[in-house]
């Protein structure tokens, strides 16, 4: 028998999990792309004021009206590529296979700061209040070896819990739970002991939790990981003296006299300030007060404070609702893939992404400590706009092969009676979503 000529091509088959691609969710891009817009808009119309104030405090003229607004498109264009290299330039089979490399080059990066900065007192390593995060790298500016871990984290136990499912090995406490836990611990040491952040750490964490959580543990593991983590989380608060003045702080409210109150909740009560002058609608663009000088860290860790001074109450639940969608999508594309690896990976990028926004919000609107961590896509700075973007762009390149049927072939060796992970709907045949 002769072909035809106009015979169909047959469909790319992914080598991952032998999927056939279809199109990427292309909301993700949506949401993404908006947030990372304001964000810019934000840094246009308060940088002129952080410069203004940083020649004052520093006696310089060397900070211009444009300077953050130029260095935040130069961040913007990184996590564009980023995006693109992790979407596009580097397939999941390649990243699952150099999982463990990955995450060795994150604990690497880290414990060369703690060499260049803790011990040898090295330039390298920038010095932040008594704690090292950061390498500088001239006039590339600054590179956070922990924003590199997250990604090695998230990616190694979502292909490690994946596997030892498969083998049904997921609650085997020598063989899983112990090597799994041995990595949360190392991770976490580096960033919440040695170089001092809280935020990141508790961000690290929300990664490890989403990933364990939906990799179907059983629920007796589970609760002995939680008690485990609350007490630790205990101690690295009680170890460190700044931790908890902050905790004390949040704890006595508006108990305080007016000494301890200027002191100790300076930073929160001028984020309240912001918010509630922007009342409904906002104050405008350009007309931020407390970017003058009396909201620190406005242009990165407070900037959502800003924003509700600058865009409302209107404009910042429009901004929260971005972020709400935007989780939402990667919720779906979990729920939708039919490879555990793959699933786990979605879900970590989701506890990242889940962490980074309500603790951010949260500090600024006074229901929990204030901890450095910024907002997600929104706030000035480099390191952490790019691994997270890099993180969403796998997601996007994931979202290629998500099914209506989710039933994947390592199900079949995991406890049925402890698997609780994310499921996705038993409709026939494996349509796209």
């Amino acid at each position: 028998m002769f072909k035809s000529r106009h015979a169909a091509k047959p469909a790319r088959v992914d080598e991952v999990a032998g999927q056939r691609a279809h199109r990427p969710d292309y909301q993700l891009v949506l949401y993404m792309g908006l947030l990372m817009l304001i964000g810019l808009v934000i840094i246009y119309a308060i940088g002129p004021q952080r410069a203004n104030v940083l020649n004052q405090v520093n006696g310089t003229t060397a900070y211009t009206d444009t300077y953050f607004v130029l260095k935040q498109l130069v961040s913007l264009g990184l996590a564009v590529v980023a995006f693109f290299i992790t979407s596009k330039l580097l397939p999941f089979s390649l990243l699952k296979k150099h999982a463990q490399s990955i995450l060795l080059v994150g604990l690497g990066l880290c414990a060369l700061l703690v060499v260049t900065g803790n011990i040898l007192h090295l330039s390298i390593a920038l010095d932040t209040g008594g704690a090292y995060r950061w390498f500088s790298l001239g006039p590339l500016g600054s590179l956070q070896p922990a924003e590199f871990l997250k990604f090695g984290v998230l990616l190694y136990l979502a292909v490690f819990l994946a596997a030892r499912a498969k083998q049904g090995l997921l609650n085997n406490v020598e063989k899983t739970v112990i090597p799994a836990i041995a990595v949360a611990l190392t991770s976490l040491f580096f960033v919440v002991v040695v170089q001092k952040d809280m935020g990141t750490g508790i961000a690290l964490g929300s990664i490890i939790a989403a990933v364990l959580m939906v990799s179907g543990m059983s629920r007796k593991i589970g609760a002995k990981l939680i008690i485990g983590t609350v007490i630790l989380g205990v101690i690295a608060v009680v170890a460190f003296p700044h931790r908890m003045e902050r905790v004390t702080t949040f704890l006595q409210g508006d108990n305080q006299s007016s000494a301890q109150a200027d002191d100790n909740s300076y930073h929160i009560r001028n984020a309240m300030i912001a918010l509630g002058t922007g009342n409904m609608f906002g104050r405008g663009i350009g007309n931020s007060i407390q970017a003058t000088g009396y909201l620190p860290e406005a242009i990165n860790d407070s900037v959502f404070a800003i924003m509700g001074e600058t865009f409302g109450f209107v404009g910042v639940c429009i901004i929260l609702a971005l972020f709400t969608m935007l989780l939402m999508r990667l919720l779906k594309i979990a729920d939708h893939l039919p490879d555990m690896a793959m699933r786990l990976t979605v879900a970590g990028v989701f506890g990242w992404l889940v962490a980074h926004i309500v603790l951010n919000v949260a500090s600024m609107i006074g229901v929990f400590p204030l901890t450095g961590i910024t907002l997600p896509l929104v706030s000035f700075g480099g390191t952490s706009m790019i691994f997270i973007t890099a993180a969403l762009g796998l997601a996007f390149q994931l979202s290629k092969y998500t099914v209506h049927t989710v039933l994947t072939e390592e199900a079949a060796h995991e406890s049925t009676s402890g698997r609780r992970g994310i499921r996705g709907t038993r409709l026939s045949g494996r349509r796209r979503i």
